[in-house]
């Protein structure tokens, strides 16, 4: 059974920086790429970042590139959002996630449908 846990989430104010983390288990961790979506309220899922299995390649939505980092230590079973200069549009519930292909080779990361195991969420309030 996978199982994810996000911590890090709280109340910040803008143009501060939060860091995120995704606790990994029941699956071999170091074999499978990584997401970060987040959901405001009455809105959709969005992508934010991933990673690939390896940590060779990330990737980003516009939204989050120059601002957040996404990285993994796969000894840790753990991957991470780094969050600089945040915006009160920032504010949501952000989840990790997990790729559903093992040693996925391929670059399809921002659609929600590639993944198959979420984590309960942390909230990030970003205050104007």
């Amino acid at each position: 059974q996978v199982q994810l846990v996000e911590s890090g989430g709280g109340l910040v104010q803008a143009g501060g920086s939060l860091r995120l983390s995704c606790a990994h288990s029941g699956r071999t961790f170091s074999t499978y790429g990584m997401g970060w979506f987040r959901q405001a309220p009455g809105k959709e899922r969005d992508f934010v970042a991933a990673i690939n299995w390896s940590g060779s390649s990330t990737y980003y939505a516009d939204s989050a590139k120059g601002r957040f980092t996404i990285s993994r230590d796969n000894a840790k079973n753990t991957v991470y959002l780094q969050m600089n200069s945040l915006k009160p549009e920032d504010t949501a519930v952000y989840y990790c996630a997990v790729h559903r292909r093992q040693y996925y080779s391929g670059t399809v990361y921002s659609l929600t449908n590639m993944y198959d195991y979420w984590g309960q969420g942390t909230q990030v309030t970003v205050s104007s």
